[in-house]
């Protein structure tokens, strides 16, 4: 089986206050997939169920060790689904406001792209 790629939909994704370079991947994946039928699954792929297209993704953050996979793919409906997680983004000093837990005044800039294939013969 060969795998061909239907669409490639990216975002951006920020943690203003928390630090959690989880939760601005989550939100760029969340970004990504916003504004997007695949209707193109069904109609194109003639897939029978959602979870037989393969789903991408690739985020790159600071501090990419702390990223907890399973719940930025868990912003995915559907799919087979993998993350590859790498160093970038970006670090922004914004405010910390000791009312909402911040450890710092880093605001955390992360940005992905999320990948939806399918397996033809």
């Amino acid at each position: 089986m060969a795998r061909q790629r239907l669409i490639i939909e990216m975002g951006m994704g920020i943690d203003q206050h928390g630090q959690e370079p989880t939760v601005a991947c989550a939100r760029a994946v969340r970004n990504a997939i916003a504004h997007n039928a695949l209707l193109g699954v069904w109609e194109v792929a003639g897939l029978s169920d959602p979870d037989q297209m393969i789903v991408e993704v690739q985020v790159a953050v600071p501090y990419p060790e702390q990223v907890r996979a399973e719940e930025v793919l868990a912003v995915l409906p559907f799919g087979r689904k993998s993350l590859t997680v790498e160093s970038g983004g970006m670090v922004v000093q914004g405010r910390a406001i000791p009312a909402l837990q911040d450890r710092n005044d880093e605001m955390l800039i992360a940005t992905a792209a999320v990948t939806v294939l399918v397996e033809t013969d």
